[in-house]
């Protein structure tokens, strides 16, 4: 009896997700040049010719690793900041590690040439996904009390959002764990409130 077609394509989409899952952490360990389909194959589990019926170059795989963890990285910070039972401070936290948190410790210690690749293989891609979660930022910070407490500053919302993502910027080079990132940016989220709070008494 064949199996049910959605059943079929349950199984394509996790094994697609398993082999963008192992282009993701093969390229950021031994960046794009020294990455090469034979060890993306391997260490998804499959051969290589098995690699080449999904993605036929490096190129094409490179451009759906980027793309596939760009989307499912706003998709968990959507449903970080949707989670409204959680404090403001909780819900940025937690969209900050989505968007950034997931990658510290993965990448290798010659990697370099990662951003030469992003530039070449997927321009705009990358600006276009970061504006979008700036810009999710940007709304939980205006549902908040944050932007009357800090009109008087002439400090706007996207203003407040841009300076957290610079700070989780700096902060992602600078980590050495996810966790420590989480803990670190916790702690410049909660400067803001803070200030936010004590502008407001």
């Amino acid at each position: 009896m064949p199996r049910p077609a959605v059943q079929t394509g349950d199984a394509d989409e996790a094994r697609r997700r398993r082999l963008l899952d192992a282009g993701l952490a093969t390229f950021m360990r031994y960046g794009y040049r020294k990455t090469s389909m034979e060890e993306v194959a391997r260490a998804a589990g499959i051969s290589r010719q098995g690699l080449y019926l999904h993605f036929a170059t490096k190129e094409e795989l490179f451009r759906a690793v980027v793309r596939h963890y760009l989307t499912t990285g706003l998709e968990g910070v959507h449903a970080r900041v949707a989670e409204h039972a959680q404090s403001v401070e909780a819900r940025l936290v937690g969209a900050f590690d989505e968007w950034l948190g997931r990658f510290i410790g993965m990448l290798g210690a010659d990697v370099t040439d990662l951003h030469e690749a992003t530039d070449q293989l997927v321009g705009p891609m990358i600006a276009e996904h970061e504006e979008k979660f700036v810009d999710t930022i940007t709304k939980v910070i205006r549902g908040s009390k944050l932007p009357g407490a800090y009109k008087r500053a002439g400090v706007s919302a996207r203003q407040l959002a841009d300076t957290l993502n610079a700070t989780a910027i700096g902060l992602k080079h600078a980590c050495s764990s996810r966790r420590d990132f989480a803990e670190r940016m916790g702690i410049a989220v909660r400067a803001l409130c803070a200030i936010g709070d004590a502008s407001e008494s």
